[in-house]
C-alpha cells in the first residue's frame, strides 16, 4: 500500500470522521450546544479541504495511485453519509432526502465499478452536473451542521444557515437524482447489451 501526503491527507479525512459525529454526543456540561455546532461545522469544512488539497497535491506531486483513486472516493462518501445521519438524527433532515443522496452514492459506485470492469468506465465519469451537486451538497452540509444565524465578518450580512443549508441540500437531492438518470441513460446501452443484469 503506497503511502504519501495526498493518502495521508485522505486518511485524515476519514479520521475526522468520527469527530464530526462524537462531538454531536458531548453532554451540555462539556459544551453548549452552540459550541457543538460550531466545532462540528469547522471540523467538516476541515475534512472536506482535505479532499481538495488531496486531489491537488497528487496532481502537483505526480503521486497518484490506484488505491489513493480508490480511497478517495470512499472517504468522500463515508464522511458524506455520517454527516447526513447526524442531521437526520438532530431533527435537521428529512430521512427522504438523506436516503436519496446515500442511495445514489451506492448506485453509481456500484455502476462505476460495473463499468470499469467491462471496460467503460469513460462512459461514467465525473461530469460538471455531477460537481455541481457536490458543491452544493459540501455548502449545504455545513451550513445545517452549523444550524444558526452566521454574520459574515465586515460586513452587515446575517445568514440563515438553516434557510440556506435546507434550500441548498434540497437543491442538491434533486441534482442528486438528476445526474443518477444521466449516468444511467450514459450507461444503458452496456446495460442492454449484457442482458440488463449489473
Amino acid at each position: 500500500m503506497p503511502f504519501n501526503l495526498p493518502i495521508f491527507l485522505t486518511w485524515l479525512r476519514i479520521v475526522l470522521i468520527p469527530l464530526v459525529v462524537g462531538v454531536f454526543y458531548l453532554p451540555d456540561v462539556m459544551m453548549s450546544p452552540e459550541h457543538r455546532n460550531l466545532l462540528g461545522m469547522l471540523t467538516f469544512v476541515l475534512a472536506a479541504l482535505t479532499d481538495w488539497f488531496d486531489g491537488f497535491l497528487a496532481r502537483k506531486l505526480d503521486q497518484t495511485s490506484a488505491f489513493g483513486a480508490f480511497l478517495d472516493p470512499v472517504a468522500d462518501k463515508l464522511m458524506v453519509t455520517a454527516a447526513l445521519l447526524v442531521l437526520v438524527q438532530l431533527g435537521r433532515l428529512n430521512a427522504v432526502i438523506a436516503l436519496v443522496i446515500v442511495g445514489r452514492e451506492i448506485t453509481i459506485s456500484a455502476l462505476r465499478e460495473w463499468m470499469a470492469q467491462i471496460g467503460a468506465s469513460k462512459s461514467v465519469a465525473v461530469n460538471q452536473l455531477g460537481k455541481f451537486k457536490t458543491v452544493c451538497q459540501m455548502v449545504a452540509i455545513p451550513m445545517l451542521l452549523f444550524y444558526g444565524p452566521l454574520k459574515l465578518a465586515g460586513t452587515p450580512w446575517i445568514i440563515d444557515t438553516r434557510v440556506w443549508g435546507l434550500w441548498l441540500i434540497v437543491v442538491a437531492a434533486f441534482l442528486t437524482v438528476w445526474s443518477m438518470l444521466y449516468y444511467m441513460k450514459l450507461a444503458w446501452p452496456q446495460i442492454r447489451e449484457r442482458g440488463g443484469m449489473l
